[in-house]
This record gives structure tokens, sequence and C-alpha cells, in this order.
């Protein structure tokens, strides 16, 4: 039995992917053989027990860690805020965190409500300079430093094992756009995922936390073994989960590969056909699925609406914001044109066809909007 694909024209991957075709067999099977609290010693719950501990050791294997250190969690949200928290609350230093100006909004939110934070600015490009990092963690009352793996609005890969921190001082990595499609960095203490970005069902995040990591709960306790626990696993998506990790994994670099010569069509193109555009983000060290730009005079929303009219999905807005119509930190960040942005994302099938049909289709349209303002 196959899995769904996404439809035609759905060029938004970065929000969510379709199910992966390995996941659908494992979930339809899971959801008979996984219904059970895994901490039970009834038959049921010991066959449950057993399902959530293959799917932590296949998902340790995918990407090259301990079983005891992944921890599932009901999202990729929860994820980022149990992970960086969790440091923040174990640290002996202090409850400072440093961070880039372009960590995604689940970072920053945490930050806000349980700790202090101290921002580092970003390149044109997107990039974060690790001696500002590195300086800013000298500071006597950091206890965190946290760095994105790779941007989720304009895909820039950020060199987190290239930073050089004093021992004290753990690494938490937002890794939510980039886990399965890339191999993880080194150096952090801690790092999130999300497992409806590559794939598997929505409702499941992953928690990374190393072994000698100095990492507390900064959440009420639960009555579970697990001190990262976060109350009863979904068995069967998460099962799910790692299946179509373990796919992802295994095919990224024949994917990955025609993936990212898709998005160089489109940058090369939009580039060149588009007048008064912006390609943004670093056009080499990025997510191979991703591209933004920007079109000045050009409402973001509106293209988005013309788009999706025409059979195009696409985002507009900061990743996870779009609803609040406000400008992109991230855009803001890095300097350049925040009006008119809008961020494509291929899929796992997508086709040259298909980009070349977004091409095709998209300088009339800014055309379009831009003659109804008179321009």
């Amino acid at each position: 039995m196959t899995g769904p694909v996404a439809r035609e024209g759905d060029l938004d991957s970065a929000s969510s992917a379709p199910l992966h075709p390995a996941a659908r067999d494992v979930l339809l099977a899971a959801l008979d053989r996984g219904y059970a609290d895994p901490r039970r010693l009834h038959r049921p719950g010991r066959e449950a027990r057993l399902l959530l501990d293959n799917a932590r050791e296949a998902t340790a294997d995918a990407l090259g860690v301990r079983p005891d250190e992944v921890t599932f969690t009901p999202s990729g949200t929860h994820a980022v805020h149990l992970g960086l928290l969790g440091l923040v609350r174990g640290s002996r230093r202090g409850d400072v965190v440093v961070h880039s100006a372009v960590e995604h909004s689940a970072v920053r939110h945490a930050v806000a409500w349980g700790a202090r934070g101290a921002e580092v600015g970003v390149t044109g490009e997107g990039r974060v300079p690790l001696g500002e990092l590195e300086q800013g963690a000298i500071a006597p009352e950091v206890g965190v430093v946290a760095l994105q793996t790779a941007n989720h609005e304009v895909g820039t890969v950020q060199d987190v094992g290239g930073l050089d921190l004093p021992d004290d001082v753990p690494l938490f990595t937002d890794a939510c756009a980039s886990m399965g499609r890339l191999p993880l960095p080194d150096g952090w203490a801690a790092a999130a995922g999300s497992a409806h970005k590559w794939g598997g069902p929505a409702g499941v995040g992953v928690l990374l936390v190393r072994k000698r990591a100095r990492w507390r709960s900064p959440f009420p306790a639960d009555d579970r073994v697990d001190e990262r626990s976060t109350g009863f696993e979904n068995v069967p998506s998460v099962l799910a989960a790692a299946a179509a990790l373990q796919a992802v994994v295994a095919e990224r670099e024949e994917v990955n590969a025609r993936q990212h010569a898709l998005v160089d069509v489109v940058r090369r193109r939009v580039a060149k056909e588009v007048p008064d555009v912006e390609v943004v983000g670093d056009p080499d060290r990025r997510l191979p699925h991703l591209v933004t730009f920007s079109c000045l005079y050009v409402d973001g929303e509106a293209l988005v609406t013309e788009l999706d009219r025409r059979g195009f999905g696409i985002a507009s807005g900061s990743a996870c914001t779009a609803s609040t119509l406000t400008p992109s930190h991230v855009l803001e960040a890095m300097g350049v044109l925040t009006h008119g942005n809008v961020r494509l994302s291929v899929q796992r099938d997508t086709t040259r066809a298909d980009v070349d049909a977004f091409c095709d289709a998209l300088p009339g349209l800014v055309a379009e909007i831009r003659a109804r303002v008179g321009l």
C-alpha cells in the first residue's frame, strides 16, 4: 500500500509534509497493537511498550544518538520548550540565554517565558557570527546558548558544530527544520525535532538530551519513569514517525540532490524574470528544499491567495506566524526586504515540471497585483 502524495502544486513542505509512504502501513498496523498504556504490565501494555522501545531505538539509530537520549513529545514546539528551558534550569551559571536574532518564535517565546535573553545579530544571508555567540557566552550569568541548525524561513544552515563554548555553557539547537533532511551537527547538549516536517504524523516531536547534560525538567513532574516524559505517548504515531525518519535518512542523498537542483531553478528564474524581487538566504549553504523571496510593491498574502487560486500552495510571512500579518523578525534581522515575502518548499515528489509551472505563472501574477495599486 502506498502512502499519500502531495497535492499537485503543493509547494509548502516546510510547513508540513504528507505522510511518507514508509510510515502509512506502520501507522495502520500500530493502531491495533499500540493502543495500551506502555507502562502497564499486562500483555497489551507490554506490546505497546515494545513498540515504543522499537520506535526509540529506530529514531536513535537514524539520528546517530543513544536510545536513552530520545524522548517523544506532543510537538516540535514542546520539544523546543522542554529542551531549552530544561538546560536553563539545570545550569549552575545563570538564566541568560544567548541566542541568534533569527531563532524560531518557539525559542524566543521560551526565553521570554522562563529565562532572560541576549540576542546576537546576523549577516544579510541570515548567518550567525559564531564569534559573537562565543563572546556572549563568556558573561557570568549566561546559562545556555541557543543556535538553530537551519532557519525555518530562509533555509540558511548554521555552523553549529563550529561553536567553541565554555565547558559549563551547554548548547541547545532547534533542528526542527533540518532533522532527517540533514545529519545532526556536533556539540549540542539538547536538540529538538518535529516529525510532520520529515513526513511523519503530526503531533510527534523529538527531544534529544545528551546523557551527561545538566538538564532538569522546567515543568510540573509527571508520574512516568522518564523524567523528560510529557505524558501518555501516542505509540502508533511515534512508531510511524520513526519509520518515516528511517526512510528519509536512507534516501536523503538522492532526494536532497534533486530538491537542491529544483530550488536552484526557482532561485534563478525568479531573480531573472520578476522585476524588483529579492531572493534571500544563503544560496549554497541552505536547506535543499526551501527558498524565500520578497517582491517589492506586492502584498505577500495577496500573492499567496492568487497562487492558491491557480493551484500553487506556498507560504507567506514569518514561519508559524503568518496569521499575525506582522513583518518577519527573521527578514528584519537580516536587513532584507520584508514586504511581499513568500516561502516555497518543494515536496519529496515535486518535479521540474511543477517548479517550471510555478515560475511561468509568477511574473504575470506579480504584475497583476502591482497593477491593482497603480504600479
